[in-house]
């Protein structure tokens, strides 16, 4: 964990982050309409590879396939059990075209797949097939991506090793373009009131239907223009705003209703897993805390 981070920067990685969000989401959408539902949609992300990220494993009348996201050769690839394969490479396309390739591609392997061909948790989603607007690739922002993936999955493995309730996988969703890992009480939660932006309040009211304490990383928005780490408990227990966070630099937001770590404060620490463990744990053990959480059964 004291290997070195790749820079991020949200300033500079925006316009890629951005064209490469669409692009995920159109995957993960057909993902959505392959799989049967699973509880708090985890049948629809994605999954982090050594070279990129992964659909794993999609069902089709009499076949399989897969669809991944090749970060190191820059390619979209499209792969069967009958030992088929396609790809098309990722440089100096438009969403529109994007869309237009994945699926002519499936056509050509005979994968007949409808989806909602809009972007959701967006306010004002593009339609995929009008989206000529995002179109940035650059081979450096995705490789920094990447690798920041990498290095951040292996911490969470490690901050998940030590939880033995009922948890998600560390996976990455396509709707918000974070990858994320939560952790959970076992009892019923109040029912969430919905709102977001693109998404039915249904989908978030099932999402969070048991209590719940979510760790995430995101490349950040128009909110929250850096990358960053996040935490949050829902319900939000009393007091979990003005808790004593580790390590330094770590803030409550009270827009977002999280707790803020900027991935610049890991990137530059001399050992940045350790600092991104210590804000993991720190926040977890705050939340859980407060909230009475059972952590006796839920962690020894």
């Amino acid at each position: 964990m004291q290997q070195k981070w790749p820079d991020l920067s949200y300033q500079k990685g925006k316009a890629t982050y951005d064209t490469l969000h669409m692009f995920t989401q159109i995957v993960g959408k057909i993902k959505l309409a392959t799989l049967p539902w699973v509880n708090h949609s985890w049948h629809v992300t994605l999954y982090i590879t050594p070279s990129g990220l992964t659909t794993h494993n999609m069902p089709h009348k009499n076949e399989n396939f897969q669809i991944d996201f090749d970060f190191i050769e820059h390619q979209l690839k499209i792969k069967t059990d009958k030992n088929e394969f396609r790809s098309f490479d990722l440089h100096g396309i438009s969403v529109a075209d994007f869309y237009q390739k994945t699926f002519e591609k499936l056509g050509d392997l005979g994968i007949d797949v409808k989806i909602k061909p809009v972007p959701v948790e967006l306010a004002n989603p593009i339609p995929f097939k009008d989206d000529t607007f995002h179109a940035t690739y650059e081979d450096d922002q995705v490789a920094a991506f990447h690798i920041a993936l990498l290095r951040i999955q292996e911490v969470f493995m490690e901050f998940r090793s030590g939880f033995k309730g009922k948890c998600s996988p560390i996976h990455f969703f396509w709707g918000g373009f974070d990858l994320a890992l939560s952790f959970f009480s076992g009892r019923r939660a109040p029912k969430h009131p919905g709102g977001v932006p693109g998404m039915p309040d249904w989908v978030a009211a099932e999402a969070y239907c048991r209590e719940v304490s979510s760790a995430g990383f995101w490349t950040g928005n128009d909110s929250l223009p850096e990358p960053a780490f996040y935490c949050y408990l829902y319900p939000e227990p009393e007091g979990y705003k003005t808790a004593t966070i580790q390590p330094g630099g770590a803030y409550y937001h009270s827009t977002l209703g999280e707790y803020i770590l900027p991935y610049s404060k890991v990137q530059q620490a001399e050992n940045p897993g350790k600092v991104l463990l210590e804000f993991l744990n720190s926040t977890y053990h705050s939340g859980a805390n407060l909230a009475k959480w059972d952590r006796e059964l839920l962690e020894d």
